[in-house]
């Protein structure tokens, strides 16, 4: 089994960590149709609509 053969300092430790933070509030958008918050690149769950189009079938807005 693969042992470390230093003890990892503070400082690498949380330079590694730095990126564990970062949340997704920079991926959430509204929805054209709706105004609802929905992921980017994703379609919208309330009213089915991505790229100006329903694929999901739901109601219309």
């Amino acid at each position: 089994m693969a042992v470390p053969k230093q003890k990892t300092s503070k400082s690498k430790r949380n330079m590694r960590r730095s990126h564990d933070a970062l949340a997704v509030n920079h991926a959430i958008e509204t929805c054209p149709q709706c105004g609802e918050p929905k992921l980017m690149h994703r379609t919208c769950m309330k009213c089915g609509y991505f790229k100006g189009r329903n694929v999901l079938g739901r109601g219309t807005f």
